[in-house]
């Protein structure tokens, strides 16, 4: 009878399970408890977050306003003015037949003319002319370096001119490089700054509680029992002001896209401002919870370290 009323212990799995959930809510209440100081946290630490990353989605928004700098490598080969429709066409062909070479576009000089017709008010000029005085065009996409390709093309016989950004691109690069690298120091000291910035947090609430965590250490509860709420509660200021970080961008994209709608638009471009994808959204927002954590763990050991009873 005494066998079938004895409850079954529950497993270590489980007390280890139930206390990462009391130390989650319990870490929640210790920032509701304080919402003003808690929301100053945040956003202190939000605003060293969207530096950074505003200054990453700034410049993947340039590389895709410059057209993609690492796709956009177009050579403009303008061909001598006697040169025949049966010579380019043949030329043609043997640009196309090279391994280097990933498209080649010819254009006659009358599908130029009707080109610039088009894109121009010229209309009224050019039926003035008694002949057609644009040359063939190629216009050849090369797969890697182009470099050689370029050489070859200035010492051909039948070029007149060959246009080619190669010098601008390779500035443009340089840039967006520089940008970048600038970005991740910036990345680094700011996190290291949140990093203080919520191990000093967590210290106050330590510090608040230290009888309590006396007590617990005199009883015995391990170093992971006391150190756990405030591990979450250090995640949940990173993961907070990361999101808010994020929100502040987004808003900053919404005040800007307007007036840059309308700088595009008088371009003839429809460019407009991209934010962070989901996939890259939630990767900040889980490495900033993990520098919360980081920042909480540094305070928490050195504060076990120091009070840990004799004979532990």
């Amino acid at each position: 009878m005494n066998d079938a009323k004895r409850v079954a212990a529950p497993s270590a799995f489980s007390i280890w399970l139930d206390h990462h959930w009391r130390s989650l809510t319990a870490s929640v209440r210790s920032l509701v408890r304080k919402p003003f100081a808690s929301l100053l946290t945040i956003a202190v630490l939000a605003l060293a977050l969207a530096l950074p990353l505003g200054l990453l989605a700034s410049l993947q928004n340039i590389e895709r306003f410059a057209g993609n700098v690492q796709q956009s490598r177009e050579i403009s080969v303008f061909l001598k003015q006697d040169v025949t429709t049966e010579d380019a066409r043949a030329l043609t062909e043997s640009i196309r037949a090279r391994s280097d070479v990933a498209n080649i576009v010819w254009k006659t000089p009358e599908e130029g003319l009707a080109d610039l017709r088009k894109t121009s008010n010229l209309g009224e000029a050019l039926d003035s002319l008694d002949s057609n005085p644009l040359p063939h065009l190629l216009i050849i996409t090369p797969k890697a370096d182009d470099a050689g390709l370029v050489a070859e093309m200035q010492t051909s016989p039948k070029v007149d001119i060959v246009q080619h950004d190669q010098i601008w691109r390779q500035r443009l690069d340089q840039w967006l490089g520089f940008g970048a690298q600038l970005a991740w120091i910036l990345a680094i000291v700011l996190g290291a700054a949140a990093v203080l910035v919520i191990g000093n947090t967590v210290r106050l609430d330590i510090q608040s509680r230290r009888e309590e965590l006396g007590v617990l250490q005199l009883l015995g509860a391990t170093d992971g029992f006391i150190r756990r709420p405030f591990l979450y509660l250090g995640a949940w200021y990173g993961i907070a002001a990361g999101v808010l970080a994020l929100v502040l961008l987004g808003g900053v994209n919404r005040a800007l896209q307007p007036s840059l709608s309308a700088l595009a638009g008088s371009y003839g471009s429809q460019f407009s401002l991209q934010g962070f994808n989901v996939v890259q959204a939630v990767a900040a927002v889980l490495v900033a919870g993990f520098l919360g954590w980081m920042g909480a763990g540094f305070v928490t050991g050195h504060f076990l370290r120091q009070t840990r009873p004799m004979g532990r």
